[in-house]
C-alpha cells in the first residue's frame, strides 16, 4: 500500500501536466482575435465581438463552433439575413458529421422563421422530426402552425410533440378544435363547427370554451334549455367560469318565462363560489324583478362574506338608488374616489406575461399563451396593479 499511493499520486501529477501542456498549446494556436471577442462578450458588448469573431473566421475558416455563435449572434440582433449566410455555409460543408449538420439545420430554420420565411422554416424542422432536435423542430412548428393559423396542422403536431416529451398537450388541442369552430361558425358551416367543439371536449373534458361555445350555438338555434343544461356542466369542469356564462344563464330563462328561477340559480351559485361578475349579473337580475331594496341587501351580504373595494363600488351604487336625490352628493362622492381606485382592479390578468386587460381573454394578445387568464378579476385573485 504503501508503493501503491505515491504511484497514483505521481500518475495523477503527470496527467494533470500533460492536460495543462494541451490546453496552453490549444490556447496559443487560437488568435487573439478570439479572446477579444469573448471578452467583448462578457461585457455585452456585441458590436465589437461580431467584429472581433469575423476576424477569426477569416483566419481559420474551420472554427465550425464559432460559425455556430456568430449565426445565433446575427440572430438575435435581427441581422437574419447574416445569420442565414452563415447558417447556409455551414450546411453546405461537406465535411460536417450528422450531429453538426442538424444542429446547422435546426439554427437554419430558425432564421427563416425570424424572417418570416415559413415555409422554408416548416420544411427545415420537419426534416429534423427522428433527430435529436425533434421536441425542439416540434415546439417551433407548432409556434408556427399557430401564427398561421393553420389550426389543423397544429393539432397534429400537439400529438406528436405530446408523444415525443411525454406530456399531454391535450388542453392545447381543445383550444385548436374551438378555433377550427370559430371558423366553421362564422362560414355558417354549423354541423362541422359540432363536430369540431365535440372533438375539443373528447381532447380535454373539461374544457370549458367548447362547452360555452356549444351553448352558445343551441341558444341561437332557439333551443334555450338545452343551452342552460349544457352551460349548467360548467360547474363541474371548472365552476371559477360560470361567471362568464352568468348573463347567458339569466337571459335563456327570461327568454323562457322563467327568470326568477334564472336568479335562484345565480344566486345559488353565488352562495358557493364568490365572484364579482357573479353578484353584477345577479345584483341586476334581482333590481329589475325585487326592487333597490332586495337588490341592495343582496350586495350588503356578498360584501360582508367578502369585503372588496369593487363590490364596496356596488354597494355604494346600490345605495344610491334608495337615498333620496338632495342626500345624494355625499355618497357620489365618495363612490366617485372608490370607482377612480377599483379601475386596475377590475382587470383580467395573463398569468404568463402580466398583460392585463379589461376583457377576458382565452388567448393572450401580447403574449400568445393560451388559457392564461383567470376569469377572475385582479382584485379577486391578488394581483399587484
Amino acid at each position: 500500500m504503501l508503493l501503491i499511493f505515491p504511484l497514483f499520486f505521481g500518475m495523477g501529477w503527470l496527467a494533470a501536466r500533460i492536460d495543462i501542456k494541451e490546453l496552453l498549446s490549444e490556447s496559443n494556436a487560437l488568435p487573439q482575435s478570439y479572446f477579444q471577442g469573448l471578452n467583448f462578450l462578457l461585457n455585452e458588448q456585441q458590436d465589437k465581438a461580431i467584429e472581433a469573431f469575423i476576424e477569426v473566421v477569416k483566419i481559420n475558416p474551420q472554427t465550425v463552433e464559432l460559425h455556430f455563435a456568430l449565426g445565433s449572434l446575427f440572430r438575435r440582433r435581427g441581422e437574419v439575413d447574416r445569420a442565414l449566410r452563415m447558417h447556409h455555409n455551414l450546411v453546405d460543408r461537406a465535411d460536417l458529421d450528422d450531429d453538426k449538420r442538424q444542429q446547422a439545420i435546426f439554427e437554419l430554420a430558425q432564421d427563416y422563421l425570424k424572417a418570416g420565411i415559413l415555409d422554408r422554416a416548416e420544411s427545415l424542422f420537419s426534416e429534423l422530426e427522428n433527430t435529436s432536435y425533434a421536441k425542439q423542430s416540434l415546439e417551433f412548428l407548432l409556434e408556427l402552425f399557430q401564427k398561421e393559423h393553420d389550426w389543423l396542422k397544429a393539432i397534429a403536431v400537439a400529438q406528436r410533440l405530446a408523444a415525443v416529451s411525454g406530456q399531454s398537450h391535450s388542453k392545447q388541442a381543445s383550444f385548436f378544435y374551438c378555433e377550427l369552430s370559430s371558423e366553421e361558425i362564422a362560414q355558417g358551416n354549423l354541423i362541422a363547427a359540432r363536430e369540431h367543439l365535440q372533438q375539443a371536449l373528447r381532447e380535454s373534458p373539461n374544457a370549458v370554451r367548447a362547452t360555452m361555445m356549444l351553448g352558445d350555438m343551441l341558444a341561437e338555434e332557439g333551443r334555450q334549455q338545452d343551452a342552460i343544461d349544457i352551460w349548467k356542466n360548467i360547474e363541474t369542469q371548472d365552476a371559477q367560469y360560470l361567471p362568464l356564462v352568468a348573463e347567458r344563464l339569466l337571459i335563456a330563462h327570461r327568454s323562457l318565462g322563467r327568470e326568477m328561477e334564472g336568479i335562484a340559480l345565480l344566486r345559488e351559485y353565488l352562495n358557493k363560489y364568490h365572484s364579482l361578475d357573479l353578484m353584477n349579473v345577479v345584483f341586476d337580475g334581482v333590481l329589475k324583478k325585487e326592487g333597490s331594496a332586495a337588490a341592495y341587501q343582496l350586495v350588503r351580504d356578498e360584501l360582508e362574506r367578502n369585503p372588496t373595494l369593487l363590490g364596496l363600488d356596488k354597494l355604494l351604487e346600490a345605495r344610491l338608488l334608495e337615498v333620496p336625490e338632495d342626500r345624494r352628493a355625499d355618497i357620489e362622492l365618495v363612490k366617485d374616489l372608490v370607482h377612480k381606485r377599483t379601475r386596475n382592479l377590475a382587470t383580467y390578468h395573463c398569468a404568463h406575461c402580466g398583460f392585463k386587460a379589461r376583457q377576458f381573454y382565452w388567448h393572450c394578445p401580447a403574449c400568445q399563451a393560451w388559457d392564461s387568464y383567470s376569469p377572475l378579476r385582479s382584485e379577486e385573485t391578488g394581483m399587484p396593479l
